[in-house]
């Protein structure tokens, strides 16, 4: 005995609501997300935009390799004070085919690292498959997380005892820190509130510090940033484009 049409036409007729409603729901969440950043952003005094298809491109490790590069959401871009000085700061939900897998926040060091290194929590399954880039050598662990870095003796030199004590601080819910050119950064989940990012904007600042003091040794300092970025005020946001 075959099933009634009426039957398909309400199965088909739910599923559509369901479908509906959770498109709603999303949206829902997606502009309070908005809203709700927008007004943080205002509060401390940076700039907001809705949208950007390059700055995730100025990235190629950690998240961004994991998840591809996709394209920024609800972007916070400015500069804040560390025990260091004036730092850029970028804060932005990493979108890839229609999602947000994570927030990103970035702190940027006036000197670049000749090595990447990424700072995995061990219950994160981070092998990947990314030919752009691939997955980096395992250093071993460094705290509560495993180290993963280009280059094993560089690597070395860098992590210390207090590059381990501030990746300490960061936090279980954050799923890799890496650092990545002249940039700290650390992957949040999707749902973080500003309060959770400002600690966060914090945690990393402190990381920024450990590996780019603001006078350390000449015999120890990396290949230095564009001269302009030096010293001094580095908030330069560039909606749009990508900078060097």
């Amino acid at each position: 005995m075959g099933i009634p049409a009426w039957v398909w036409f309400t199965v088909a007729a739910v599923a559509g609501v369901a479908g509906f409603a959770l498109l709603a729901t999303d949206r829902a969440q997606r502009t309070a997300r908005n809203r709700e950043r927008r007004r943080w952003a205002a509060l401390r005094g940076w700039q907001f935009e809705e949208t950007d298809h390059v700055l995730p491109t100025r990235w190629e490790a950690g998240a961004i390799a994991y998840y591809g590069t996709g394209l920024a959401r609800d972007v916070v871009a400015g500069s804040t004070f560390t025990a260091d000085g004036r730092r850029q700061v970028y804060v932005l939900d990493h979108e890839t085919g229609g999602k947000v897998n994570s927030v990103l926040v970035g702190v940027r060091c006036r000197r670049a690292l000749s090595v990447v290194i990424e700072l995995w929590l061990s219950t994160v399954p981070f092998q990947r498959d990314n030919d752009k880039m691939p997955m980096p050598d395992l250093l071993g662990p460094v705290g509560s997380r495993y180290a993963f870095v280009t280059d094993v003796p560089a690597a070395r030199k860098i992590i210390t005892p207090d590059l381990i004590d501030a990746a300490e601080e960061i936090g279980g819910d954050v799923t890799v820190v890496w650092m990545e050119n002249d940039w700290v950064l650390a992957a949040a989940p999707p749902n973080s509130s500003p309060a959770r990012l400002e600690r966060l904007l914090r945690d990393v600042g402190e990381l920024a510090d450990v590996i780019d003091p603001f006078d350390p040794d000449p015999s120890e300092r990396e290949e230095p940033v564009a001269e302009e970025d030096e010293g001094g005020e580095v908030y330069r946001p560039s909606f749009g484009r990508k900078q060097p």
